[in-house]
């Protein structure tokens, strides 16, 4: 608890007064006013993140926080419970679709075991910060105890931290895998905001009609049984949340400390942040959201925080493909900001008032 504390105390807001500047000067670049739209505003965002005129966001980093979820037994998924381990192994060795899409961008991927079944032997970009062995079926009960819920987003903040201590970060994309995990997180989303389990419940990979019937009433009975509190964020990723759930947490309250962007991927990276957010609401000045999940308590969860997506591709993959892709555009904000000139070093005649 005393990391959790001492985090949530180094969190401020970001710098306003930066953030003025770089508009003014955005102003002044050899472009029509306000004509590259929300690229404008990332970079100025940026900057009042970094506290600096002229960020730069060379060091990129995915993390994808993996974990094995109790509820899966109550066939909410698609796919076996065994596909977590098998899909770490895949991200391990390079293979999957994020480490696709991090080479593409140029940014290095974060593998965190929180809660996988299993022991996952070690391998490259792999950190162990496993809570336990899969959380407990929330359907019956509390999905963790209380102390599990701050060491999972405690154990987020320290692999941040460590990975600090070693090398410079400029950008963090928030990723997951875990199978069965959009259920935790659409139940997450429904205690704290209050709407409606079939609301904010998707397919996840793709189950049918019946099948989605059948978690959102998994959903319904699982906050039913464990009433969490929608005021306490911990009582919530307690008794219906996941391991790497909280890890996101972590990473983006460690993020916020250390002055570091977070880019939200889809619908359990956004269940992630929403604990973060209901932590401590200030951490929204530092998150962007990457794109419109297919799963629809995603876009329930931006709300809660204030947040609009950037793009829309109708994905709901996870591991943090949608954020890759994001930082991509971030990362060409500030590109904008720091390489375009202005009318007067351009020569160019600026426009009439």
């Amino acid at each position: 608890m005393k990391l959790l504390a001492k985090t949530l105390r180094r969190i401020k807001p970001i710098d306003n007064r930066v953030r003025q500047s770089v508009r003014l000067r955005l102003d002044r670049l050899a472009i029509p006013r306000r004509s590259l739209g929300r690229l404008e505003e990332f970079a100025e965002s940026i900057a009042g993140i970094k506290g600096v005129k002229n960020p730069v966001l060379r060091n990129k980093y995915i993390f994808t926080m993996a974990g094995d979820h109790g509820v899966a037994e109550e066939g909410v998924s698609a796919f076996p419970q065994g596909v977590t381990e098998q899909m770490v192994y895949n991200f391990i060795k390079g293979n999957a679709s994020i480490n696709v899409l991090a080479r593409h961008v140029g940014a290095r991927v974060i593998v965190v075991d929180m809660g996988v079944k299993s022991d996952i032997r070690p391998g490259k970009g792999l950190v162990i910060k496993k809570v336990g062995y899969g959380t407990r079926n929330m359907a019956k009960g509390p999905a963790m105890t209380k102390d599990e819920a701050i060491k999972s987003i405690e154990n987020g903040i320290e692999v941040l931290e460590e990975e600090l201590a070693l090398r410079r970060i400029d950008i963090v994309g928030a990723g997951d895998m875990g199978i069965a995990n959009t259920t935790p997180s659409s139940a997450i989303i429904a205690a704290i905001t209050g709407e409606e389990a079939k609301k904010v419940t998707g397919r996840g990979t793709g189950i049918s009609d019946t099948k989605l019937n059948h978690k959102v009433k998994v959903i319904e009975r699982a906050l039913d049984i464990n009433s969490p509190d929608p005021e306490d964020p911990i009582d919530v990723l307690s008794k219906v949340g996941g391991y790497e759930i909280g890890g996101i947490a972590g990473l983006v309250l460690g993020c916020a400390a250390h002055r570091i962007p977070v880019v939200i991927d889809g619908l359990i990276s956004a269940a992630g942040s929403l604990i973060a957010y209901e932590l401590n609401n200030t951490v929204q000045g530092y998150l962007f959201a990457s794109h419109k999940s297919k799963e629809a308590g995603q876009q329930v969860a931006l709300e809660r925080m204030g947040l609009a997506h950037i793009l829309d591709l109708d994905m709901r993959l996870g591991e943090g493909t949608g954020a890759a892709l994001a930082i991509s555009l971030l990362e060409a904000s500030v590109k904008i900001l720091n390489e375009v000139a202005s009318f007067d070093k351009a020569k160019v005649t600026k426009r009439k008032v």
